[in-house]
């Protein structure tokens, strides 16, 4: 299994890693894990971009100094500051039509076992009105992790989101984009890791993350060219 740590140069750059992720698994059969800190944006969904306050939501993202840019997989808008981890496992498949459930259940079970193991007893579930809503979502009080799953011929994505601090200044700018877009959203669902006695250290998130995701797997470990992103162990 490839792991790739840190982060490319740019925003465009570093969502063009996953979707590479993503190529190469479907053409070769390899599977590959990514945890990292993205870049600090404001990362709008499909559906997101299809509602009437749209352009007044990224302009708002803007003001708030969150570069706003849309992705290919996940449901609404959800916030980076640059302490944020994000985690990306990509599969082959034979059949594009099965396994989706059980690709959601043990990334989910993954992600839940690092949180534990980085001393926050994390459990299933999501307040009300909580950002990115989903069926796959880790909480302890507040929600802590997202997860979505995006499906092509021969090769499946699993990423997520992950808020190990800053969950006040994620907290302010969803609730100032979510309006014009009309989704009911709570301020005080959003969490962190830190808030939930955990670690605030995004490295050792991203590290915990991608040794459970990976699991008892051989790994081939690629390093990524931005200064800013993570160090190699």
């Amino acid at each position: 299994m490839r792991v790739l740590r840190g982060r490319a140069a740019s925003r465009d750059a570093d969502r063009e890693v996953v979707a590479a992720m993503l190529e190469r698994a479907a053409e070769t059969g390899q599977a590959s894990v990514r945890a990292w800190r993205p870049h600090r944006q404001l990362a709008f969904g499909r559906r997101d971009s299809r509602a009437d306050g749209y352009e007044t939501a990224t302009a708002v993202a803007d003001a708030c100094d969150f570069p706003p840019v849309e992705r290919s997989v996940g449901g609404r808008a959800v916030a980076y500051t640059g302490n944020t981890v994000a985690f990306a496992k990509v599969v082959p498949l034979e059949d594009m039509r099965i396994g989706m459930d059980e690709r959601y259940e043990a990334t989910t079970r993954a992600v839940q076992r690092a949180l534990w193991r980085l001393g926050v007893p994390a459990s299933r579930g999501e307040p009300e009105a909580s950002f990115c809503p989903g069926d796959y979502s880790l909480r302890r009080g507040g929600k802590l992790v997202g997860v979505a799953q995006r499906v092509r011929k021969n090769a499946a994505l699993v990423s997520g989101v992950v808020v190990v601090r800053d969950h006040e200044e994620i907290a302010d700018v969803l609730d100032r984009v979510y309006e014009p877009l009309d989704i009911p959203f709570d301020p005080d669902s959003v969490g962190s890791i830190a808030e939930a006695g955990g670690s605030d250290d995004p490295e050792t998130v991203a590290r915990t993350i991608e040794e459970m995701l990976v699991g008892d797997e051989q790994t081939i470990v690629e390093m990524l060219g931005d200064a800013d992103a993570e160090p190699a162990d």
